[in-house]
């Protein structure tokens, strides 16, 4: 079995490459390094560097590879920074996206196309978000996300291209980047300790979620592309226990053994609470592992001070400078 992994040089899909490898598939990652790393790629694996955004790349890929499972889970994350930079977001999120499904209708080997959305696609006041509600994405990065996901319905009715869709929400653990200023709170928040630098929270830090362990949702991922009763859903995968991201803070610094100081920065535009129903995920794959937030944060941080502190990359191409949070400024 032959599978394209894209981003797979990143957080999500790294771990996922790990997995399918115990699959015996015969895994290629498609990643441009722009927020992945080299040495997250295991042996055994063929690395492709280039953006999906390059079409012409991408169809020479599909045409001399002739895949059998394609694994979508390349893209720019920074929910909140996608406001300011759309035309960067929707080429890499949506555009992007376009030129795989593309790719998957023309060279027909492709029996299913995984596609890893985000529980952004509901926007708020939809509590406990479910698959059957109607997605109101509050985001430019959630619109891209639900505009693939509507790609793929109709290029299922149109073409008959197979296709499942996660929605993960919050996830952390290893590989994870955690210089990334702009996305990612829990690596953002062992970062700043390893600096010595206080925490960093928007607002008063009263907003919920449930984060999620990786090493708990890729095993669903991974597994849906070889069972046909998973082809056409959508499934919420992750965690189910709310913490607030002050709360999430203490458990950070319990979890790195290092005593720093919270302070609290201007509140900026985002959804104030969310967090997913998981019975449909459980009904088709069986109740997962649940990693509890303390025992997870322990995992990563052990190899957090491993890797050690990263120096953020600052976003050099803002479209929008109105209203934009003053830490992300350059």
């Amino acid at each position: 079995m032959k599978a394209l992994v894209t981003g797979g040089a990143g957080f999500m899909g790294a771990n996922l490459t790990e997995y399918l490898l115990t699959k015996n598939m015969k895994v290629t990652v498609l990643d441009d390094l722009s927020g992945g790393f080299k040495e997250n790629i295991p042996e055994g694996v063929e690395f492709v560097e280039g953006s999906v955004c390059d079409a012409n790349l991408v169809n020479d890929l599909f045409s001399n590879k002739q895949f059998d499972y394609v694994y979508h889970l390349a893209a720019y994350a920074a929910e909140g920074l996608s406001h300011f930079i759309k035309n960067f977001n929707y080429r890499n999120n949506l555009i992007g996206s376009v030129n795989l499904i593309n790719a998957s209708i023309n060279f027909k080997s492709v029996k299913c196309f995984v596609f890893t959305s985000s529980i952004a696609v509901y926007g708020k006041n939809q509590l406990p978000m479910t698959e059957d509600l109607i997605p109101t994405p509050e985001d430019s990065y959630g619109i891209a996300k639900y505009a693939v996901e509507q790609e793929l319905a109709i290029s299922k009715e149109i073409f008959g291209l197979e296709y499942v869709i996660f929605r993960p929400h919050n996830v952390y653990g290893e590989k994870q980047n955690i210089g990334d200023k702009y996305r990612n709170v829990i690596g953002i928040f062992m970062n700043q300790i390893l600096q010595r630098k206080p925490i960093t929270i928007f607002g008063d830090g009263k907003q919920t979620r449930a984060f999620s362990y990786i090493k708990d949702i890729i095993p669903a991922i991974g597994n849906s592309a070889l069972h046909s009763d998973c082809y056409g859903q959508v499934f919420n995968v992750g965690a189910d226990e709310v913490y607030t991201v002050k709360e999430l803070a203490y458990e950070v610094i319990k979890a790195m053994k290092k005593e720093t100081e919270i302070i609290h920065l201007k509140e900026r535009n985002e959804v104030k609470h969310a967090f997913s129903d998981h019975s449909k995920a459980i009904a088709y794959f069986g109740k997962q592992k649940n990693t509890s937030l303390s025992d997870g944060l322990v995992r990563m941080a052990k190899w957090v001070e491993t890797v050690g502190s990263k120096t953020s990359n600052e976003f050099e191409n803002i479209e929008i400078l109105k209203n934009l949070p003053e830490s992300w400024r350059i």
